[in-house]
């Protein structure tokens, strides 16, 4: 019996470890053409912002400066709570822009 119960408890340690692991792994990339994306006007180049569409849009302004960017300031591409399990790249800009403190 204390055998069984001393499985079991490993078997579901184990599983929680696997399932707390996976998901840690890297998130998809946010395709521009995603319909939450196209919805911001979220480009992976800020330089390709459509400034007619978007007259906020300054030069300098980058997902990687924005405030909503969960990234590190190294990173390539990081998450933001606007796309849900996708990465934004750092270099991408979207009408959501908020500039970091």
């Amino acid at each position: 019996m204390q055998t069984q119960r001393r499985v079991f408890l490993m078997t579901v340690a184990a599983t929680g470890a696997a399932v707390l692991a996976s998901g840690a792994r890297a998130q998809a990339k946010l395709d521009d053409k995603d319909p939450q994306a196209v919805a911001l006007g979220y480009v992976s180049d800020a330089t390709k912002a459509d400034k007619a569409k978007y007259p906020k849009y300054a030069a300098g302004q980058a997902c990687g400066n924005c405030a909503l960017f969960q990234g590190k300031p190294a990173d390539a591409a990081g998450p933001c709570p606007l796309f849900a399990g996708k990465t934004v790249a750092a270099k991408g800009w979207c009408s959501a822009y908020a500039k970091k403190a």
